[in-house]
């Protein structure tokens, strides 16, 4: 099954959190912090949005920052995702 997204939304796959800090110490599953980088896996097309024309400047593939608690998570065919519109995306990574 595929998510189409709307207007200026876009969805993402978070990436997998760090199971060991840099020194090697191994993390518990409550101290993980939630990563706050992702992959672009859907763009909406854009258009008029609350009356301002909207252009998508993301495209599918793009790794992209994101606030920590921004967007809408989903579950679909076992994998989660997040919903968010594309002014929510920080910054997009090289």
């Amino acid at each position: 099954m595929n998510i189409k997204p709307l207007a200026d939304r876009v969805v993402i796959k978070m990436q997998e959190a760090e199971e060991t800090t840099k020194s090697g110490i191994i993390l518990a599953g409550s101290a993980k912090e939630k990563p706050e980088v992702a992959e672009v896996v859907a763009v909406g097309p854009g258009g008029i949005v609350d009356g301002k024309e909207v252009k998508m400047e993301l495209k599918v593939g793009y790794k992209v920052l994101i606030s920590k608690y921004s967007g809408t998570e989903v579950k679909l065919d076992g994998e989660e995702y997040t919903i968010l519109r594309q002014s929510d995306v920080l910054a997009i990574v090289d």
